[in-house]
């Protein structure tokens, strides 16, 4: 009888105490969890070792320049060309500008007339075909004085006669031209 009674505590002993334990622990685990989220909110730990400090020469430094999108847009159109109106971008869009005329206009002239300077009269900087009949060329000294001319000369004679768009300005520019030219020269301007 002795060994029944024994056996039978041990079945009831048994459970119990697992889940005496089981609760236990549970209540320990939470009770660590807790108190080191606390901890570890609530103070700065010092304790922390680092394994490398940043040094400066991982610092970039930069330095933001405003610029006129319209200027790097005619930059880009030239450079993908490979004209020697590059540099000139920003005289262009100025000019245009002075004069109130679209930016797109000359450089999309250019293109047409010149493949962007590419093939022009010999020492002319005339890249826009402008006053060239048969063996008759118009000379310019240098690229800036072509475009000063170019657009003033569009402005006043062109835009402010009412010709603003490649179709108006192609009756007068290249009256010979049956649309081909303002086609192309809107096409270059939307590229632009």
């Amino acid at each position: 009888m002795g060994k029944l009674l024994l056996l039978g505590s041990f079945f009831i002993i048994a459970p119990l105490f697992i889940i005496f334990n089981l609760l236990f622990f549970s209540y320990l685990s939470y009770h660590k969890n807790q108190s080191y989220f606390q901890s570890s909110f609530s103070q700065p730990t010092k304790t922390v070792a680092y394994a490398a400090l940043p040094n400066l020469q991982n610092i970039f430094f930069y330095d933001i320049e405003q610029k006129d999108a319209r200027v790097e847009a005619v930059r880009q159109f030239f450079a993908r060309y490979k004209s020697p109106l590059e540099p000139y971008s920003q005289n262009i869009v100025k000019t245009a500008e002075q004069y109130g005329l679209d930016y797109r206009l000359v450089p999309a002239i250019a293109m047409q007339e010149s493949n962007l300077c590419q093939k022009i009269p010999k020492n002319s900087y005339n890249c826009w075909g402008f006053g060239i009949y048969g063996k008759q060329v118009k000379k310019f000294k240098n690229y800036p004085h072509a475009i000063d001319v170019v657009t003033k000369t569009l402005a006043s004679e062109y835009k402010d006669k009412g010709l603003a768009t490649p179709e108006q300005i192609m009756a007068k520019y290249t009256p010979s031209n049956t649309g081909a030219w303002a086609k192309s020269v809107t096409y270059f301007m939307n590229q632009l």
